[in-house]
């Protein structure tokens, strides 16, 4: 398994990251300085939450390690005064922070990922690929999740972009890495490094699944 040094490490860097991107969307929907920080938080711890329920790990990890509550709390309170201080510039700086956003939301998603499969390898299910990727990818777009929903968007998962893709690319690269190769460090990184690159080139180049567009674009 990864240490514990580094697996708290890593929880600490996506708690941090996803706050940020979930505290920014909030802001960016004129929610309050309490919907920003609900809204962060979940967006930080929500898809760990998912994770340890299907997997009978009841009450979640995060009761009992209220540590990292407490630092998507922080996070979420420092970014909405930063904002609210600074609201003209904010305002103003729109599409820079949303590429900001991007960047902290690709770093989370990625981190939260491998930590979802190695929390399910280690809590027994390393024979279990399927399960493994799939508790993996939970953990890394279940947060993004409820924050769209709590803010009345259509999941960004769903909707836009390369996204929960990135995430089942990483993960089983993790999962193949570490556990077939007994890698983990070298897993960690290269999955990692490969979440946050395709994750980072889809916004940029605005890459897309297919789909079925109903709109009457077709009747104009």
């Amino acid at each position: 398994m990864i240490s514990d040094v580094l697996l708290n490490a890593m929880e600490i860097i996506g708690t941090v990251a996803f706050s940020v991107s979930g505290s920014l969307v909030a802001i960016g929907c004129s929610l309050d300085l309490f919907g920003a920080i609900i809204v962060g938080c979940f967006t930080a711890v929500g898809g760990g939450m998912i994770r340890d329920i299907l997997i009978g790990n009841t009450p979640p990890a995060i009761f009992f390690s209220p540590i990292t509550l407490l630092i998507s709390l922080f996070t979420s309170l420092s970014v909405f005064i930063l904002s609210y201080v600074n609201a003209k510039r904010f305002n103003g700086m729109r599409e820079k922070i949303e590429n900001i956003n991007v960047v902290f939301d690709a770093v989370g998603l990625a981190v939260f990922s491998v930590v979802g499969v190695e929390v399910a390898i280690s809590s027994g299910f390393s024979d279990n690929g399927v399960l493994a990727v799939t508790l993996g990818v939970i953990t890394g777009v279940g947060g993004g999740i409820i924050r769209d929903v709590l803010v009345n968007e259509k999941p960004y998962v769903l909707t836009k972009h390369i996204y929960a893709v990135a995430s089942i690319v990483g993960c089983i690269l993790y999962y193949f890495i570490s556990g077939y190769m007994s890698q983990k460090l070298i897993g960690t990184v290269t999955s990692i490094i490969v979440i946050v690159l395709i994750r980072l080139l889809a916004a940029r180049f605005h890459w897309k699944l297919p789909k079925i567009n109903f709109s009457d674009e077709k009747d104009k």
